[in-house]
């Protein structure tokens, strides 16, 4: 057995940053000339919501930001923290205050704050006495307050890609003592980065168990250890097993709910339904995927799903845990057995590109408003045909000049898309449906 003790920091936390040129991904916000680098060279430090997957370092982020603008920086955990804590910080930094820059107050997972703990800090952030940067990985437009939203920039962080996540492995491999004592070599690279799931703590965490796991298992005198796709999977496959709604898992069986629904399953999806139930997801988080679901999947082959699915997220936050299973096994049930289309989904990326790849194009005359006499003369609204006064139907473009006669919208072939698509055609001919 070759085995040595492992440290007590798990190696995500010995590996985490101590300058924002180690800092590994998001350069859209702190590259050389992003965003939040230009800020901070300037010495400026707004409050703000950062908004990302688990392991994409926001926390890191968040240190690393405080000290480049040398301001004292306090963390709170919304899981463990309440309004007397929150109070308690923001007296010591408005007392810190009148000698010194002001703190940085770090909200770890500040969706898990209740609106009255939410309200609690924006006195705090409106007199300039604290700098605030929530972490999130919900959306903050749901789970944050608007009063707090509108004190407060909202900034996203990426998900690792693969070349980042083999970057944070050879740094560690690099950098790291007890690594470097082991001789470690990846040798194949699927099954570790499919473990960290773009989270680059779990993946230093996955990379330190297997590490572990093989030196114990060594004979005395073996020379390093070497990684490869059935190592890997051999040490973490129990890990797998379980859902983790702070992270691990989380995502992986959100996922599998959805494409259990996707793919016309209704047992898939209330199994998938029932881990996340059963490992204390919030339902809100549970409603609102189905919510998308109902339009991306679903859509116009059965719109009633919408309907069905924006009533469920009633029924969650009227009637709460654990009442609250029974709407949302109706729901998923109900969209794993609708017919599917996507057709609307597709529609708005398609015109999403197009708007990306033309620019702002100008509106046509005809459609814009005219509500001056200048703006009349100046041929805004000539042109306009009402439609009501031409049979329901004028047959007039809307499109701007340079897209005319492109088509976003295309309807599937379920029935009811069917018939949207013989109405449009009726209309339109060929050009349209």
């Amino acid at each position: 057995m070759n085995a040595s003790h492992t440290p007590e920091a798990p190696l995500a936390e010995r590996m985490r940053p101590r300058t924002l040129e180690d800092y590994v991904g998001q350069a859209h916000l702190v590259g050389p000339d992003a965003t939040l680098r230009r800020a901070l060279k300037a010495g400026q430090l707004p409050s703000m919501i950062l908004w990302g997957p688990p392991g994409v370092g926001k926390t890191t982020l968040a240190r690393l930001m405080a000290e480049a603008t040398g301001r004292p920086f306090h963390q709170l955990s919304a899981i463990r923290s309440g309004v007397k804590e929150v109070r308690e910080v923001i007296d010591s930094a408005e007392r810190q205050g009148m000698f010194s820059t002001r703190a940085v107050l770090f909200i770890d997972e500040i969706h898990r704050f209740s609106k009255a703990q939410q309200d609690s800090l924006l006195g705090a952030v409106e007199r300039g006495s604290v700098t605030l940067i929530g972490a999130t990985t919900e959306n903050p437009s749901f789970e944050v307050i608007p009063a707090l939203l509108s004190r407060s920039q909202v900034y996203v962080l990426e998900a690792f890609g693969k070349e980042q996540l083999e970057e944070l492995v050879h740094r560690a491999l690099d950098k790291d003592a007890w690594l470097q004592e082991h001789q470690v070599e990846i040798a194949e690279w699927d099954a570790l980065l499919r473990a960290s799931g773009g989270d680059g703590r779990r993946l230093l965490n996955v990379l330190e168990l297997v590490v572990a796991g093989a030196a114990a298992e060594q004979e005395e005198g073996s020379d390093g250890i070497r990684i490869d796709d059935a190592l890997v999977s051999r040490f973490i496959q129990a890990n797998l097993s379980r859902y983790d709604k702070t992270g691990d898992t989380h995502y992986d069986i959100a996922s599998a709910l959805i494409k259990s629904i996707r793919s016309s399953d209704p047992d898939g999806a209330v199994y998938w339904l029932a881990r996340m139930i059963e490992g204390g997801e919030d339902p809100k988080f549970i409603a609102r995927r189905l919510l998308i679901s109902a339009s991306e999947d679903i859509g116009h082959a059965n719109p009633t799903a919408l309907v069905l699915a924006n009533a469920a997220f009633d029924a969650v936050e009227r009637l709460g845990v654990p009442e609250c299973r029974i709407p949302l096994s109706q729901c998923a049930t109900y969209l794993a057995s609708s017919p599917k289309s996507n057709s609307a989904y597709a529609a708005i990326g398609m015109a999403q590109k197009a708007v990306r790849d033309h620019g702002d194009l100008p509106v046509p005359l005809h459609l814009r408003n005219a509500p001056t006499k200048l703006m009349k003369d100046l041929g805004h609204g000539s042109g306009y045909r009402y439609d009501h006064d031409h049979g329901g139907f004028s047959g007039q473009e809307c499109l701007p000049e340079g897209l005319s006669g492109q088509r976003f919208f295309r309807p599937g072939n379920t029935p009811r898309e069917r018939s949207i698509a013989d109405f449009l055609r009726s209309l339109w001919g060929d050009r349209k449906g």
